[in-house]
């Protein structure tokens, strides 16, 4: 694979008219529509912000790092969200790169940790994430909540 760049996302750039573009064509239907209305409507506030994956020019992986997420408690930020690689990138540590940059990024913001919901096992500890405890989210399904202390 040729260099990899994550870049924090900024509003009104050609950058986030291609991440729009990346999430307009990619395969994960169940966020697709709510993450291009975010993306669109522009709906980060202070620190809230997308990172994209950078492969050639190309995007090919997106995260998050926001206040809130599909999770009705407000108690618990900031969430690391919406990490997503395209297929042909999968099997590079693009997502691990995307997290770890979210991290720093939430770290030179004055944060100390950062939460992850999933219903994986086993893939957000090989990142230094550990299981908090279930939640349940607004579609009154289960999710595990995972937190990582950053230092």
């Amino acid at each position: 694979m040729d260099t990899l760049e994550i870049k924090k996302v900024d509003k009104g750039t050609d950058l986030a008219d291609k991440l729009i573009c990346f999430v307009e064509n990619f395969s994960w239907e169940d966020v697709k529509d709510h993450m291009l209305g975010e993306l669109r409507a522009w709906a980060f506030t202070d620190w809230e912000t997308p990172f994209a994956a950078i492969v050639n020019g190309q995007i090919v992986g997106i995260a998050y790092i926001r206040k809130r997420d599909y999770y009705p408690l407000p108690e618990i930020y900031p969430w690391v969200s919406g990490v997503f690689v395209a297929e042909d990138y999968r099997g590079h540590r693009i997502s691990e790169k995307l997290i770890a940059f979210a991290n720093d990024y939430a770290k030179d913001n004055g944060f100390d940790k950062t939460y992850i919901p999933s219903i994986h096992i086993g893939l957000y500890e090989k990142y230094g994430y550990r299981y908090l405890r279930d939640i349940v989210n607004y579609g009154n399904g289960t999710d595990r909540l995972y937190v990582k202390e950053i230092k």
